[in-house]
């Protein structure tokens, strides 16, 4: 395993995030400086005016009773301000944080996202962004004011005493090291306390999404086990920690009290020491401008124990793109597109999944695509609407008279010209309607009214409570696996798109509801891809291409294929073991 780098490193890349709220950050550092600034004043001349009331016996006067309390009132402004200034600013960051993460969820799927779970995610996209706030909130700001108010307060006590300076400093030197001490034990404890929250977080999803699963098998009280494992591994890993913080604390209280011993042993016996109503000024001096530094190095401390969750940030919105943005984009060619896919080879490892697989389907044209399981079929999908890059090879687009690599592409014209519609297709907490005008927010209610005829989704809709606007739950919760099948290809038809790939889509509907799209579809002039293992669909192809080992073995039409001895009949036979 390669070592972890240090959380100075990790916490430096949350940096760049600030640029573009230098103003603010200004704004921030000066209500902070101002805050603290005026907290060391406070309380160096109270300590000072009551200094000289009981040695000299001066009372105070009104000038300085009011000076007292603009201080206090400035005081409080200031730790108003620099609170509202520095939770605004951490909120606006986390708030584009959170939309690179996404972006970068994006970039990089499916890689980045299958075998992962979506607890895990959701951990990622809100648990570890929350926990950044305290950085950019308490640490950044507050550090700078510290510094530039502790080297003010420092260099008062070096005109004071030399050795007023040098205690203080030497002090301040060891607090602000502490942090750093056992920099590797502290990160793992926190990459601990992150990862069982995640884990717990998982679990969590896992089993709010299959209740009704583990109802029905009678598995509910086994999964609470496995929740409270997760938690009781949750909190042993928050204790470790804990224990730490607490240790942390104590030294961080010994180091200030031997700096007061040692400012006291200077104001007592030193040479040319503070007198009178100055030696209690100069204690409160030293205690104020070291108060801070001490919150510093726990803000130091606490901010190393985020170097798991800012990781795992700083890694989701860096992630490389599974399909690069092409250097120099090409015109989406118009009219109807065909597909070409010339000696394509493409592994997600080690194995290679397609080899030299060569297809053609020209423009207006309805292929199937028949194989066992594992031959290579959804890969095909996944590289034609380009979530991966073939290995070697091109996927093109083909009109009459062009041929484009999508490589080529701009994201956007690639979408609006490909449209994928899977098994599992995801439906959103949200409307019926919300959820067909996902890929299309601006279609017109007369397109939209036209595609939910011809899907059968008018039906769906009569059915429920509200119609097209009742809630259909998180993943489509309220609606069986043939209704959210005719709403997921009703989406993709809304969007117009002249490829169409359906990858087992119309598996959970019935052969009268399967005709009836196919019908929908033959009247549309689309480009039409078909991955179906049901004989009826199959046959409605007008083309039919046989997928074996990662590469077509057959091409041709129901009539030639099924009444030979070929893959296919064998396929439809049962007689292709699986794989």
């Amino acid at each position: 395993m390669n070592p972890q780098p240090p959380a100075r490193r990790v916490l430096r890349g949350l940096l760049p995030a600030l640029r573009p709220h230098r103003r603010m950050v200004a704004r921030t550092i000066l209500a902070c400086l101002i805050d603290q600034a005026a907290l060391v004043v406070l309380i160096t001349w109270l300590a000072h005016t009551v200094g000289r009331a009981v040695i000299d016996g001066a009372a105070p006067g009104p000038g300085t009773a009011c000076a007292l309390a603009g201080l206090v009132l400035l005081r409080a402004v200031a730790t108003w301000r620099q609170m509202d200034l520095s939770h605004d600013l951490a909120y606006r960051v986390l708030a584009e944080l959170r939309v690179r993460i996404y972006d970068g969820l994006a970039r990089s799927a499916p890689a980045r996202v299958a075998g992962r779970r979506s607890g895990d995610l959701a951990a990622t996209a809100m648990n570890d962004i929350e926990a950044l706030e305290f950085f950019y909130a308490h640490t950044t700001a507050q550090l700078l004011a510290t510094g530039m108010v502790f080297t003010a307060g420092t260099a008062v006590l070096g005109v004071l005493h030399p050795w007023l300076a040098a205690a203080v400093l030497a002090v301040a030197i060891a607090l602000a090291a502490h942090p750093l001490l056992g920099d590797r034990g502290r990160n793992v404890r926190g990459e601990r306390v992150r990862s069982a929250t995640a884990r717990l977080s998982a679990d969590a999803v896992d089993t709010t999404d299959g209740i009704r699963e583990l109802l029905a098998h009678n598995a509910l009280d086994q999964r609470r086990r496995q929740l409270a494992h997760a938690a009781r591994r949750l909190a042993q890993a928050q204790r470790a920690e804990a224990r730490h913080d607490g240790a942390f604390t104590a030294v961080q209280d010994i180091l200030v009290v031997l700096a007061l011993i040692a400012v006291v042993a200077v104001v007592a016996t030193a040479d040319g020491r503070p007198h009178g109503a100055w030696a209690p000024a100069t204690l409160a001096l030293a205690i104020s401008i070291l108060a801070p530094v001490a919150a510093g190095a726990d803000a130091l401390r606490q901010a190393g124990a985020l170097r798991a969750a800012a990781a795992r940030v700083t890694a989701a919105i860096g992630a490389p793109p599974t399909a690069s943005p092409p250097a120099r984009p090409v015109p989406l060619p118009r009219g109807p597109l065909g597909v070409r896919l010339r000696d394509v080879h493409f592994s997600y490892g080690t194995d290679p999944v397609l080899r030299g697989l060569d297809l053609t389907v020209p423009p207006e044209r309805t292929i199937a695509l028949v194989g066992a399981s594992g031959a290579g079929k959804t890969t095909l999908a996944h590289l034609l609407a380009r979530f991966w890059d073939p290995s070697s090879g091109a996927v093109e687009l083909i009109t009459a008279d062009r041929t484009v690599d999508i490589r080529d592409l701009t994201d956007a014209d690639l979408r609006s010209a490909i449209a994928l519609v899977g098994q599992d297709a995801s439906l959103f907490h949200g409307t019926l309607r919300d959820n067909l005008r996902l890929a299309a927010p601006h279609a017109d209610d007369d397109d939209l009214e036209r595609v939910i005829k011809g899907c059968g989704v008018d039906r769906i809709a009569a059915a429920l409570p509200d119609g097209l606007d009742s809630i259909v739950g998180e993943r489509g919760a309220t609606l069986s696996g043939g209704q959210r099948a005719r709403v997921a290809l009703a989406r993709a038809l809304l969007t117009d798109p002249r490829i169409l790939i359906l990858d087992e889509a119309t598996a959970h509907i019935d052969n009268v509801g399967d005709a009836e799209l196919a019908r929908l579809l033959a009247g549309r002039g689309t480009t039409t891809i078909v991955i179906a293992h049901r004989p009826a669909t199959i046959r409605r192809a007008r083309h039919i291409a046989v997928l074996h080992d990662g590469h077509v073995t057959e091409q041709g039409t129901w009539d030639t294929l099924a009444s030979s001895d070929s893959a296919l009949s064998r396929l439809l036979a049962g007689h292709t073991r699986p794989t």
